[in-house]
């Protein structure tokens, strides 16, 4: 009988109360029947968001530097066997982890959502997103070989052992680009599996497209060094 794998779940958050609540009950009931963890990275929000986190039995944290410390920070101290990496805000849905655990267990080192893949999609992305996500997923591609259809998401599964060879520096929003790319320097093999966004539930996004984009673009030309 093959071992259940040990899976820590982490999320930064940002005044995510009334998300949150729906967010964790969700992460739960999916992981039913597996040893699990769930890890609130908290930018010390003034809405309550810790406290309802702790009250639903996940781990409190605290970051204020950005999300790519935030989540550097939560997955160093994560447990898990298999670690995943999610938003908090509900466009991410959990029953989407079937996939991203099966991807690890079957050999790989990373597994990311994509949403232009047959079965993903967005209900969440308006056209100038969009288009700054493809002329993105482009020039990683050209530059580092790549074969990405997606690169600006965070829905993602990791080996444990396969974070300490990415040497993360990225503090704030190009976290993920900079998973991507060094996924490749690194040559860890890399699966994606369709996954599909939805609209944010309460609050505020907290992605402002022109500032995020120039980040973006910065961390890709930073790592062709």
């Amino acid at each position: 009988m093959p071992k259940i794998p040990y899976v820590s779940v982490v999320l930064p958050t940002w005044n995510e109360r009334e998300n949150i609540s729906m967010v964790i009950p969700g992460i739960k009931k999916v992981l039913a029947g597996y040893k699990y963890e769930i890890i609130i990275v908290d930018r010390h929000s003034d809405d309550g968001t810790a406290k309802m986190a702790s009250r639903l039995g996940a781990k409190v944290i605290y970051d204020d530097i950005g999300k790519g410390s935030a989540l550097m920070k939560g997955l160093a101290m994560a447990k898990g066997d298999i670690l995943i990496s999610m938003d908090a805000d509900l466009s991410h849905e959990p029953k989407e982890f079937r996939l991203l655990i099966a991807g690890i267990e079957t050999g790989y080192d990373i597994c990311m959502g994509s949403r232009f893949i047959t079965g993903g999609g967005s209900d969440d992305m308006p056209g100038l997103r969009r288009f700054g996500n493809k002329v993105f997923v482009f020039l990683v591609n050209a530059f580092f070989g790549a074969n990405y259809s997606d690169l600006c998401y965070g829905y993602r599964s990791f080996r444990k052992g396969a974070l300490k060879k990415l040497g993360l520096k990225e503090r704030g929003f190009g976290i993920e680009t900079e998973i991507n790319i060094k996924a490749i320097k690194n040559r860890l093999k890399v699966l994606e599996v369709p996954s599909m966004e939805k609209k944010r539930g309460a609050g505020e996004g907290k992605l402002h497209t022109f500032r995020d984009g120039y980040v973006i673009l910065s961390t890709i030309f930073r790592n062709l060094r």
